[in-house]
């Protein structure tokens, strides 16, 4: 039957094609006086250069057929008013999109105010990627991204080095990430931030993106913590970008053509590649060494339209990560002002990873041109492979030093005495292959309902997925320890290894999924808007034999007679998440084939508040807060390592997580966006059977406590994106990148489990900043024919400091052992300071 299923699924695959969307969307709203509050009516509501538009009726209300998947600017005008206008899109195809408009009489110095209606992003956050590509990074990759612009997102351990999240108490895990309707995995084996490649998400191939921090609908997956929709662009002219920096370079085309006379027969194209070198940044971190890594991501994105009702496409990406290294010594230096201590340590040998990722995607919509009750089909197949091995045979020799730390000394800064010597040796050869293939239908049907006064309507959706696995892993990994000579552990009949893995694991499953929702939307004038959105997911895996049912609901409401334009969301369910493979590989090696889904129930209310701010040139700004609590429960307990997760590969814990996220986003400057990010949080577990103690200052014996931090338990995190630019000269731009966070919790290696996550690292704080410089764009092409850059439409030149401050964080611990057992953490340091410079040219 396996077999079956599997050559369906490719057949299915190779028959069908991707993601259609329809070409048309609407726009909604009423248009009142901004002074008696009003209806207008006859007021022309036009696209600008085109030949749509309509009039309001007597009761200011307009509804007007618009282009989807591209933007547009929508003008009100009217004979004794000022006119008004407003920068749309891209709007989804078949959407409807509120926007409200108050015009002020000619005479009046009173500002033209669009709102736009927050009921139709469902408590998701959407940006368009044009403003956060200007963000500073050192990944290149759009996960760096996420904790500026998102509610209660974090960067975890890895810092500027990853592109790995956590999202209100969770870990990387627990979110999911969708790039057109299909979900994207990422490779399982990676240890530290500096192995860490190119993620899925190209920026340059994104239209725009929704992010939900928890509480999302029914039609997103089972995970527990957080849901990331990408949308790629479809183009409908030729166009390109070229990028080239320190880090590396990339380039994208982009265009379509029509094959045949009909206008609706359109082929669109997105094709983009990137590399990312990074032994210039990595040439900061205290091992010092020859780093060799490179990083590689190709991309394809094609749709056809065979019809007004049919398209066709395919999504293809490779993405191959290889690190090298070869290590030659570290020094580190830590502790405090009157024990200060440091690491010196010569290594040999050499450390070598590859992962190589390949994806494809095809499906085939259906979506009839209907103008009462329209509905959609989609199929979609997909496939996924990572190959991943690990080889590492490094050999370090270590010496544990105290340093004079009495800066009235003759002997400042030399060794006083040595507290430890020894050798570490780690031998790994571990090879990882998964393989995943999935068929999926989904549908939705619009039932329109309503009158001349009100607007409502229900949209039905519904999904049935299927998904076979295959997963092989082999591993083989040792490590020597020996402290003045004698190998630890001591053993005084046997030289013993300090730790060893020989595993072999196979696993082929079947793996079931479904939903189905009903969103119901509900509109009066100057009374309110409501959407109320209620669905149950449901998913079975055979290995395990566990079915999941999982009921969610989400309630938005905006007040319309209220002078503030404010909505409001309460979202409530069971979140529940099927283990993977990395959740069921215990410390040991051994895969738990009998564990369960973790779980969670998700309680999410929060606000958000579009207002103005100054008389003479009023500028918007949007205010968005949520507060939540999630119950845990069924938790599978782990540790993080850098940017690895051990896990426990058992049911064997429970927690809570609780918290409140702001976000305070506008143009502080004319013309240019930024956003202001405050979360707090506080995340605990308790494992099950273990009494938890705490030791207490002036406290002869430990305490027992109820619960214990997380390894993800982050009390603050301030993060800020700001933009400026020259009062004198626009064409010079600043983008400030700010990070301030609480240090995350950790425990002893090999006894963490008593007293659970009792020390925690510094605080993270991090300052990123960039200058741009427009070296050229469209407005001095006239000016200046024959400039030497005049084949492009814009061309920046960007100078970017990151770690301005030159701050040390800290990503993890090195631990070292003595001949009596005593353990020492010495910190890992992330990057230092690093200037970068980075040229981008778009056609």
């Amino acid at each position: 039957m396996r077999l079956i299923l599997l050559t369906a699924l490719v057949f299915f695959q190779l028959s069908l094609g991707l993601i259609a969307q329809n070409e048309r969307a609407t726009v909604t709203g009423v248009v009142t006086d901004a002074i008696s509050e009003q209806a207008i009516d006859l007021v022309t509501v036009y696209v600008k250069g085109s030949n749509t538009a309509t009039e309001t009726a007597s009761n200011g209300r307009y509804s007007l057929v618009v282009p989807a998947n591209e933007k547009f600017v929508l003008v009100f005008s009217r004979i004794g008013y000022q006119e008004g206008s407003t920068e749309l899109g891209p709007l989804p195809a078949r959407s409807n999109q509120q926007i409200d408009v108050n015009l002020a009489p000619s005479e009046s110095e009173i500002e033209v105010i669009v709102r736009e209606s927050k009921i139709e992003e469902g408590g998701m956050v959407r940006e368009d990627m044009e403003q956060l590509k200007l963000l500073p990074t050192t990944t290149g990759n759009l996960e760096s991204v996420l904790p500026h612009i998102a509610l209660g997102v974090s960067s975890g351990t890895g810092g500027e080095l990853s592109s790995q999240y956590n999202v209100r108490g969770g870990n990387y895990d627990e979110n999911l990430v969708y790039v057109n309707d299909f979900e994207i995995y990422r490779p399982q084996l990676v240890r530290a931030g500096q192995q860490e490649g190119l993620t899925f998400a190209n920026m340059d191939l994104i239209r725009d993106l929704s992010f939900s921090s928890g509480g999302f609908e029914a039609r997103y997956g089972d995970k527990l913590s957080s849901v990331l929709d990408i949308k790629y662009k479809r183009p409908d002219e030729l166009r390109g970008s070229v990028g080239l920096s320190f880090l590396g370079g990339s380039a994208h085309l982009e265009g379509s053509v029509a094959p045949k006379k009909d206008s609706y027969r359109r082929l669109r194209f997105l094709v983009g590649t990137r590399y990312k070198d990074t032994r210039y940044l990595l040439g900061s971190l205290d091992v010092s060494g020859e780093y060799t890594p490179s990083f590689t991501d190709i991309q394809a994105y094609v749709t056809y339209d065979l019809s007004r009702d049919w398209q066709l496409g395919v999504l293809g990406n490779f993405n191959q990560s290889i690190y090298r290294f070869q290590p030659t010594q570290r020094s580190t230096g830590f502790g405090l002002i009157n024990l200060a201590l440091q690491l010196f340590s010569v290594f040999e040998g050499q450390e070598v990873n590859e992962f190589t990722t390949q994806m494809g995607g095809l499906s085939l919509t259906y979506l009839p041109d209907r103008s009462v009750n329209p509905f959609f089909l989609k199929f979609l197949a997909s496939s996924f492979r990572s190959d991943e091995n690990e080889r590492i045979d490094v050999i370090g020799r270590y010496s544990l030093r105290q340093i004079d730390s009495n800066l009235g000394s003759d002997n400042f800064g030399e060794v006083l005495a040595e507290l430890g010597a020894g050798t570490q040796q780690q031998y790994i050869r571990n090879f990882l292959d998964i393989q995943l293939y999935n068929a999926e239908v989904k549908g939705g049907l619009e039932v329109q309902k309503g009158n001349e006064e009100v607007d409502a309507s229900h949209f039905f959706q519904f999904s049935v997925k299927a998904q076979h696995e295959r997963i092989d892993d082999m591993i083989n990994e040792w490590e020597r320890l020996d402290s003045a000579g004698y190998s630890l552990p001591y053993d005084t009949s046997a030289v013993l290894l300090f730790s060893t893995l020989k595993t072999s694991n196979q696993l082929r499953s079947l793996r079931f999924s479904g939903f189905l929702q009903d969103t119901y939307t509900w509109r009066k004038d100057d009374k309110g808007e409501l959407r109320l959105s209620a669905g149950v997911r449901a998913n079975y895996w055979d290995l395990n034999q566990e079915l999941l049912i999982s009921p969610r609901v989400q309630l938005l409401y905006k007040p319309l007679g209220s002078k503030r334009d404010i909505s409001y969301r309460l979202a409530s369910g069971l979140y529940y998440q099927a283990p993977f493979y990395r959740e069921m590989r215990a410390f040991n090696g051994q895969v738990n084939t009998d564990l369960l889904a973790q779980k969670s129930f998700h309680v999410v209310g929060g606000f958000t508040l579009d207002f103005y701010l100054g008389k003479a040139n009023p500028k918007k700004f949007r205010f968005i807060t949520e507060a939540y609590y999630k119950e845990l429960w069924d938790l599978v307990s782990y540790e993080i390592e850098n940017v690895r997760i051990r896990y426990s590969g058992l049911n064997n814990a429970q927690g809570y997580a609780m918290g409140l996220d702001m976000r305070l986003n506008g143009e502080f400057v004319p013309g240019a966006e930024s956003w202001i990010n405050l979360s707090l949080l506080r995340t605990r577990e308790r494992l099950d059977d273990v009494t938890h103690l705490r030791r207490e200052l002036n406290v002869e014996e430990a305490v027992e406590v109820k619960d214990v931090p997380r390894p993800t338990d982050r009390l603050m995190q301030l993060s800020m994106f700001f933009q400026d630019y020259l009062k004198t000269n626009e064409n010079i731009k600043m983008h400030l990148n700010l990070t301030v966070g609480s240090g995350l919790p950790y425990g002893l290696l090999g006894n963490n489990e008593v007293y659970r996550n009792t020390y925690r690292f510094n605080p993270y704080h991090r300052v990123d900043i960039g200058f741009g410089f427009l070296l050229f764009d469209e407005k001095r092409r006239a000016k200046r024919p024959n400039h030497f850059l005049r084949f492009t439409q814009t061309t920046w030149l960007n100078l970017e400091i990151f770690n301005l401050l030159q701050v040390q964080n800290q990503a993890g611990n090195t631990w070292v052992k003595t001949v009596f057992n005593q353990q020492y953490a010495i910190p890992n340091y992330l990057t230092s300071r690093r200037i970068n410079l980075r040229l981008k040219m778009d056609f």
